[in-house]
């Protein structure tokens, strides 16, 4: 199978790559290197791989590179932290709906014309920004209220795309919602402004490289953002990627939506005392601090994981703290070459 996957460079995306090529699959790659700039990808020495530097706005280039491909993974887009929700809140929306349409347009010719089986899009955990049902089913997006950034507004616009394109062209679909990835890969973007939490410029709002960051910057005591409370589903990047690759391989994914994510809800302040002992030892008392949260801050963000399992058979399975073991030195890395 080929697999034509955009934001191929980007920080889900990068995982994805490598998951396909590791199944065996052709896959071709295309991103235009706009949030981090070029970047370097092991996965650029497969025989198996295809990158194209381009804009995944490019009707034409889509087309032209769709030809032969079997899926459309679309990646492409805008992404960032809960700071990231404010200061880009026209562009997230505007540039987003801009390459989600060119995407559409192209798979819905390269369905009629070549060989395209289906597209999977993915979406996001913030069509859910305003539920008060937990844990979250497939189909919650539909009756609660719509979100309130247009970041989220948009993902969702991204998922009436499928149902439009569906409904009007036949086209096939999978729809993968990613709940909180993490990993290796985010570092501070180009455009990102001067955002402190302390003494500390964060990394547009990413919970996890920011808290970590801070802690081996030496801040302490740690600010946080909000009291901590917030429960979130952090996700290995590894498990993201097998997820939607089940998206795209698996006849039960077909016109489908999946909420891709662990079952494990962890608080914000509990992740910050864990990165805080792997990262100080036992021997420094934890201690913190809370700042004003931003508006977009979701207090609860708890999916229901059974019907990837019941369909797909997808569990994640990555424990935080094993996740955090790998991400850790990573960041630390980033921080003593200046990048975060």
């Amino acid at each position: 199978m080929k697999v034509l996957v955009t934001g191929a460079a980007g920080f889900i995306c990068g995982y994805l790559v490598e998951e396909l090529l590791a199944r065996g699959h052709d896959v071709v790659g295309l991103d235009n290197f706009s949030k981090y700039g070029e970047v370097a990808q092991a996965s650029r020495d497969n025989p198996r791989y295809r990158f194209v530097c381009g804009d995944a706005k490019d009707v034409p280039l889509l087309k032209q590179l769709l030809v032969d491909c079997d899926h459309l993974v679309a990646g492409a887009a805008m992404i960032g932290g809960i700071s990231y929700f404010h200061q880009f809140a026209y562009d997230l929306l505007a540039e987003n709906e801009r390459v989600t349409a060119a995407t559409f347009d192209a798979a819905i010719w390269a369905h009629r014309e070549a060989r395209l089986q289906k597209i999977t899009a993915i979406s996001s955990s913030m069509v859910f920004e305003n539920t008060d049902r937990y844990p979250t089913e497939e189909g919650e997006e539909r009756r609660c209220p719509p979100p309130a950034s247009t970041y989220g507004f948009q993902k969702l616009a991204v998922e009436y795309f499928a149902q439009g394109a569906h409904e009007q062209y036949g086209l096939p679909y999978t729809i993968a919602r990613p709940f909180n990835c993490v990993g290796i890969g985010e570092r501070r973007a180009r455009s990102d402004h001067e955002v402190l939490s302390g003494n500390v410029k964060l990394a547009m709002s990413h919970v996890v490289p920011d808290l970590v960051q801070k802690v081996l910057k030496g801040q302490d005591p740690l600010h946080i953002l909000g009291d901590g409370g917030q429960v979130r589903h952090y996700t290995y990047g590894g498990d993201v990627a097998r997820g939607i690759r089940l998206c795209v391989e698996h006849p039960a994914a077909l016109n489908e939506d999946f909420n891709i994510s662990t079952h494990t809800s962890t608080t914000v302040l509990e992740l910050a005392e864990l990165v805080w002992r792997k990262t100080r030892g036992a021997g420094t008392p934890f201690r913190h601090v809370s700042d004003p949260p931003f508006q977009y801050d979701v207090r609860r963000r708890v999916p229901s994981v059974e019907k990837a399992k019941r369909l797909l058979g997808f569990e994640a399975t990555t424990p935080l703290d094993t996740i955090l073991d790998e991400v850790i030195p990573w960041i630390e890395r980033q921080v003593e070459a200046g990048l975060i």
